[in-house]
């Protein structure tokens, strides 16, 4: 069954108020976007990639898919309006009957070979998988800014990606969502849960797995990087 890897790169990336998405800004010597396909790219597990693009940066990633001579990346699709849609529009790109599937966040440039492994490994035994690392911070509950409860710790996690399925399984989860008006959800696993089709089984991830969202979190992702470039 083959390994299929989509990542997600047609974020606007408004929150971080670069002039360009965050996935096209640079790291040292390459762009989030390089960093992000070549930890799928030399996976050996791992044995196409899809990117999903937003249409007004398409001629981008193609100069830089085409200079770095990737191997794997078989297409090159458009995302839509929200994630929910892009994810979409990547998993229904997929003309085998079944695979697995990993769904990548392009701005958590720094996943790491275990974790993808480990992912590929638990989708021999479950059809649902999610990475997640633990929560160090004490998180609690507001309503009308005033503390409600605090959730025990050792119950909570922050999700990471990749978000990992059976084929058949994300695609029976969308098309569900297709039918319902006005649905919010950040991920991937979120439609599951909500259709409850399935068990979530969790991989552990890693700190330095970490979400490029603001200005600010280029200075520590350059740091991860420089950190990981060490011999």
């Amino acid at each position: 069954m083959k390994n299929i890897a989509i990542i997600l790169a047609s974020g606007s990336g408004k929150r971080a108020g670069f002039d360009l998405p965050k996935q096209f800004q640079k790291i040292k010597d390459k762009t989030i976007c390089e960093i992000s396909i070549e930890a799928f790219e030399k996976n050996e597990g791992i044995n196409e990639i899809i990117l999903v693009v937003n249409e007004q940066y398409k001629v981008l990633l193609d100069e830089i898919v085409a200079k770095n001579n990737y191997k794997k990346i078989t297409k090159i699709v458009f995302g839509g309006a929200e994630r929910i849609d892009s994810s979409r529009n990547g998993v229904f790109a997929i003309d085998e009957e079944e695979s697995n599937i990993l769904i990548h966040d392009c701005v958590r440039p720094f996943v790491s070979q275990r974790i993808i492994n480990d992912c590929i490994n638990a989708l021999n035994n479950h059809s649902a998988v999610d990475v997640a690392a633990n929560v160090t911070d004490t998180i609690f509950i507001v309503e009308n800014n005033i503390m409600k409860e605090i959730p025990p710790r050792r119950f909570l996690k922050k999700s990471q990606t990749p978000q990992c399925f059976k084929l058949s399984l994300i695609k029976k989860a969308h098309k569900l969502a297709q039918n319902e008006k006005n649905i919010e959800f950040t991920d991937d696993c979120g439609l599951i849960l909500r259709y409850n089709l399935t068990d979530i089984f969790i991989v552990e991830g890693e700190e330095q797995n970490i979400k490029i969202t603001y200005k600010d979190d280029m200075l520590l992702a350059e740091n991860i990087y420089a950190r990981n470039l060490l011999p």
